[in-house]
């Protein structure tokens, strides 16, 4: 009996521990509704996790469009290894819907869809390559000659953004010639070959300002960097194929007499110009007062609604070079929930808009900018300010989404 039992035990000890775990699945119908009177395309669609519902953890995820595979993924946003939010995009008809199936499962996928989004971040070593990493913290919080192009950059087929780690923190661009993806090969710097094959370059030369829609502090008469803080983290925390998530972590900001605790968090979208911005803090803001909006460039012309959209088009050298280089011209904008405004502001270097969130832990705005090199863009200021007009009026019409 003893023998039989220990022959039983050693059996049962040498099964595959996958035989013991069994694949869980939950399925779920979405509908997504465009309420607008225009097409909307390349809509985000985005899913919290937790209102999900699954009784697993989930693992990977497959979204279905009648017959057909949409391009989707997961994320985990806050570092617990644990997937937080489902993203995809469609385009949706005016006044139309759409129903999508979603597959939750318990297994990790080996599923890969051709990308429509990239971001890297490249710190230098000795040897001068340039190395990937995806997260990294500086006490003080520079780390700026270090990092190859100055902090994390992502791209879609139609623009590219840079985040400096310094104080300054601001937001910096890539023009493109052609849509398409450049970054990989050009990591910003592009090589007179590349540059005479048609590649785009940096459209922008952001000195002490807010570049475009670089949150900042304000002192009543100007804005301010983020500093000091005791420490500066910069991560990528998606790559793709539908997203880009770039996270700036300034930890105790000493700012009106305030220790503000501050993430500030870049979304860029397939098919998108525009980026979204979200400033979270950890704790329910007072009555701090911050600021935001668009860099002055010299001799720019400027449009404003006076209630969150301000945007400038103008023309300067990107760089100091200016024996290389020519000028470049560009569009900025940005556009910020009317709530959040408190008044609009100019500074020696900016249009601004200073904004609060007494009681809340977070601001939401967007930016979106364009480049006279672009094949596919805008050419004069009037173009450029009846665009950003209608982008705002999209902003305030998303999607609709429901479970089924």
């Amino acid at each position: 009996m003893k023998k039989s039992l220990k022959i039983a035990l050693a059996m049962y000890c040498c099964l595959p521990l996958c035989s013991f775990a069994q694949k869980a699945e939950k399925s779920i119908t979405i509908e997504v509704s465009n309420e607008w009177n225009k097409a909307k395309e390349n809509e985000p669609v985005v899913l919290n996790i937790k209102d999900l519902k699954a009784p697993f953890t989930v693992k990977s995820a497959v979204v279905w469009e009648g017959n057909t595979e949409i391009p989707s993924q997961l994320d985990d946003l806050n570092g617990d290894r644990k997937a937080d939010e489902l993203a995809f995009v469609t385009n949706i008809p005016a006044k139309a819907n759409k129903v999508f199936k979603i597959i939750l499962s318990s297994e990790k996928s080996k599923k890969t869809y051709p990308s429509k989004v990239y971001a890297d971040m490249l710190v230098s070593d000795k040897k001068g390559k340039h190395v990937p990493i995806s997260s990294v913290s500086v006490p003080g919080g520079i780390l700026y000659n270090q990092l190859h192009h100055h902090g994390p950059a992502f791209e879609s087929e139609l623009v590219a953004y840079r985040i400096y780690f310094d104080k300054k923190q601001t937001v910096d661009l890539y023009g493109k010639f052609h849509k398409g993806f450049e970054l990989k090969e050009s990591q910003f710097y592009p090589t007179d070959e590349q540059l005479a094959k048609g590649f785009g370059d940096d459209v922008l030369r952001v000195n002490a300002s807010c570049g475009l829609g670089t949150f900042k502090g304000w002192d009543g008469k100007k804005a301010l960097h983020i500093d000091p803080v005791s420490n500066r983290t910069e991560s990528i925390l998606a790559y793709g194929p539908v997203r880009t998530v770039v996270d700036v972590i300034a930890n105790d900001w000493q700012y009106q007499g305030a220790e503000l605790n501050m993430t500030t968090r870049y979304i860029l979208y397939a098919g998108h110009r525009d980026a979204e911005v979200k400033i979270l803090f950890d704790e329910p803001l007072k009555k701090e007062i911050f600021c935001t909006g668009v860099q002055d460039i010299k001799g720019s012309t400027s449009f404003s609604d006076h209630k969150g959209l301000i945007a400038c088009w103008g023309t300067d050298w990107p760089v100091n070079d200016t024996i290389k280089y020519k000028k470049e011209t560009v569009g900025l904008a940005t556009c910020v929930p009317q709530k959040y405004v408190k008044s609009e502001a100019k500074d020696a270097d900016n249009y601004l808009y200073t904004i609060g969130a007494e009681g809340k832990k977070s601001i939401d705005y967007n930016i979106v900018f364009t480049s006279m090199k672009e094949t596919f863009g805008y050419k004069t200021p009037e173009a450029w300010f009846a665009y950003v007009q209608e982008w705002k009026k999209e902003l305030e019409h998303p999607c609709k989404i429901t479970m089924k």
